[in-house]
């Protein structure tokens, strides 16, 4: 297996999370259109499913990986190189929340461990890998 490059999983996040501020824009202009008026934190209760959803079952599907993941040429495995189940794909969209809150720590460890793993990789027993198809 070959694992992930910091940078390739960078870019292949950030291109992920355009598709998900597209999705929820669409979702809340849906939303708006049928008169709900709502505030900040109405988004976050929208934004946090929508975001788990679609990193959750991308990930545990067929091809592996998210749009963004795809576009770079990785995807998800766990620690033995199958594919992960909706509810391995769930922990690690929750373990990045603890990376997160630690300053984005757990996303810096995927530049400096040996097999390329962030903390929320560690905490679910996944590896990210270049996909070989």
């Amino acid at each position: 297996m070959i694992y992930a490059s910091f940078w390739r999983r960078f870019f292949a996040f950030w291109l992920d999370n355009i598709i998900i501020l597209l999705i929820n824009v669409i979702v809340i202009s849906i939303i708006a259109a049928g008169g709900v008026n709502f505030d900040e934190h109405v988004l976050n209760v929208i934004g946090m499913p929508i975001s788990w959803l679609y990193f959750a079952s991308l990930e545990s599907s067929k091809k592996q990986a998210t749009f963004g993941k795809r576009a770079l040429g990785i995807k998800i495995v766990d620690m033995e190189g199958n594919p992960i189940s909706f509810s391995k794909a769930s922990g690690r969209f929750f373990g990045k929340i603890l990376s997160v809150l630690i300053f984005f720590i757990g996303f810096i460890m995927v530049a400096f461990t040996e097999k390329k793993q962030g903390l929320h990789d560690k905490l679910s027993g996944c590896l990210v890998v270049v996909n070989n198809h």
